[in-house]
């Protein structure tokens, strides 16, 4: 089922909603207290943003950024399952360079989500391994955006 009820926006989410908080979850070790924690994180720090992508009036990916001002990492990126492949996380990360008028954007990610980065223009290169995973540092920058 895709979400194709009205056009594709971005919007800032001033609180963690939850439907937005489950998309966020996606991105995040499934423990509930640190769930639970990290949400309430993006409600009282203000360096941290939280941005979804809707199609109509559904959130179908949403973003969790810690903004320092033309920089910004990208803490959590979800996806709902059904929607995965759509170029929905795509368009968000984009669009927020623009949106945001960022010079750089960056994220760490692992095997699972390191393609995604490489297909959006980010530059990869390998980070510490952590619990014996690799990991990746990636970096977008103005200009280089695809």
């Amino acid at each position: 089922m895709t979400s194709d009820s009205g056009p594709s926006t971005l919007r800032r989410c001033e609180g963690v909603t939850p439907e937005v908080g489950a998309l966020l979850a996606l991105a995040m070790w499934p423990d509930p207290a640190r769930i639970s924690a990290t949400l309430s994180a993006y409600a009282s720090d203000p360096e941290l943003q939280v941005w979804a992508w809707t199609t109509g009036d559904t959130p179908v990916c949403a973003a969790g950024l810690r903004v320092q001002g033309k920089r910004a990492e990208v803490l959590h990126l979800g996806t709902r399952p059904q929607e995965r492949g759509q170029g929905h996380a795509r368009r968000l990360v984009l669009a927020l360079m623009d949106r945001l008028h960022l010079g750089r954007l960056e994220a760490e990610t692992d095997d699972d989500s390191v393609g995604f980065y490489r297909q959006c223009g980010f530059t990869v290169t390998a980070g510490e391994p952590r619990g014996g995973r690799p990991r990746y540092r990636c970096t977008l920058t103005a200009g280089a955006v695809s």
